[in-house]
């Protein structure tokens, strides 16, 4: 077993993991935080996609070992103190979800990607979003939640 210090959501935690166990795994079964999903194991779909010091990455392909020291943001740190994010007030009022499974992945990334591009055009939001899979909603409301989250982030700043 090895003991780790994460700082989750803004919250330090410490816990005790064996060397193999992944981070989405730390995550869900250690620390209780469900809003990760795991879909194909195989960092393929997105969905484990969380944020690690502002970064996203494949949770399903990380070591919870390997990120010692580190911020991560989960799908449920993303919430500011007076509500929704901009990004998960977009994706409600576009309906750009249908089952939520692969939600919080596309989440986060969009967090990082409108920090990285505050006004990315159309042919930047397929590419920003390209590694988060959806069986359900056929992206264009997916997309139009990126754009429209755009234009809140904006409206605020």
């Amino acid at each position: 077993m090895h003991e780790i210090t994460l700082v989750v959501n803004g919250v330090a935690r410490r816990v005790g993991v064996p060397g193999r166990r992944l981070l989405s795994d730390c995550l869900r079964h250690d620390l209780g935080l469900t809003g990760t999903h795991v879909g194909c194991e195989h960092g393929v779909c997105g969905c484990c996609t969380v944020l690690l010091d502002g970064e996203p990455v494949r949770s399903c392909l990380t070591f919870a070992v390997s990120v010692d020291g580190q911020e991560v943001t989960t799908v449920e740190g993303l919430a500011e103190a007076d509500g929704l994010s901009p990004v998960q007030r977009a994706f409600a009022e576009c309906h750009g979800l249908q089952c939520g499974f692969c939600t919080p992945g596309f989440l986060c990334t969009v967090t990082a990607l409108l920090r990285e591009n505050p006004a990315p055009t159309a042919d930047e939001v397929l590419e920003g979003i390209s590694g988060n899979l959806c069986r359900c909603t056929g992206y264009q409301n997916i997309a139009k939640a990126v754009h429209r989250a755009a234009e809140l982030i904006a409206e605020e700043s």
